[in-house]
């Protein structure tokens, strides 16, 4: 395991980067912003990422007080990574980062894909308040089966993982581009409806007016009719298989 590198300056900046400066620490530290995960979900999210280098940063990230570790119990028990308390602290750090960085030009190859919570996170970094002026509106917002809820009131917005008890529209996509396309790359949303791959129900028009709240800098492609899907064999990559967490491996090894 390599040694971290550290900066030899007392500078809170210099400081700052000594905890999170390390290559993707501030994008493990973005994929929990909306709540727990389990490692295999940590890397869906960042698939770019090696494990070993996953499991790197999550112990240096529990070292320097921003993440823990714990054991969710029955009936489903398994091991999550969250954000402590200090780590929460990040959130306005990353939003000022993620709204600078948006001004940036998109990778030029366009391979790589916004994980859901570094789409939902981008609302979050875009929300123009002028725009949404005097709506108001609780949306259910499903991407590819995980649940958030959406508020907007008072030029306010409140984006968190979890479900509404009474909202008034829900959107339902099947994968983070779709709704990436609906709200950065200009989609219609009853054409997104008449591909079938995406569902809504209640206030259509205070939907269609909250998905204009986000302007980007920097403005995705127009999204391009895919045509018919390609086979699929069955049981092979399907996203839900487990991974390993090397963190706990290497921790039941050293134990």
């Amino acid at each position: 395991m390599s040694k971290k590198r550290l900066f030899d300056d007392p500078c809170g900046i210099a400081r700052a980067l000594n905890a999170v400066g390390e290559r993707w620490a501030l994008l493990v530290v973005r994929e929990l912003v909306f709540g727990p995960k389990r490692y295999s979900d940590l890397h869906r999210g960042l698939p770019q990422m090696s494990q070993n280098v996953l499991a790197q940063r999550l112990r240096e990230l529990e070292a320097d007080g921003l993440v823990r570790r714990r054991r969710l119990g029955p009936p489903a028990p398994a091991a999550v990574y969250e954000l402590t308390e200090r780590g929460q602290e990040l959130e306005p750090v990353l939003r000022a980062l993620a709204h600078w960085g948006s001004r940036a030009p998109l990778p030029e190859d366009g391979a790589a894909e916004l994980s859901v919570d570094a789409l939902l996170f981008a609302l979050r970094a875009t929300f123009d308040p002028a725009l949404a002026g005097e709506l108001s509106l609780r949306c259910q917002l499903d991407v590819a089966g995980d649940r958030f809820r959406i508020t907007v009131a008072g030029g306010r917005l409140e984006l968190d993982r979890g479900e509404h008890a009474e909202p008034e529209a829900w959107l339902n996509v099947p994968e983070a581009a779709t709704l990436r396309d609906l709200v950065f790359a200009g989609a219609a949303l009853h054409d997104a409806v008449e591909r079938a791959d995406t569902e809504v129900t209640g206030d259509t028009a205070r939907l269609a007016a909250l998905l204009r709240c986000f302007p980007a800098a920097v403005r995705y492609p127009a999204p391009q009719d895919p045509g018919p899907p390609d086979p699929v064999s069955p049981g092979l990559g399907s996203p839900n298989a487990e991974l390993p967490d090397p963190a706990v491996s290497a921790g039941s090894r050293r134990g």
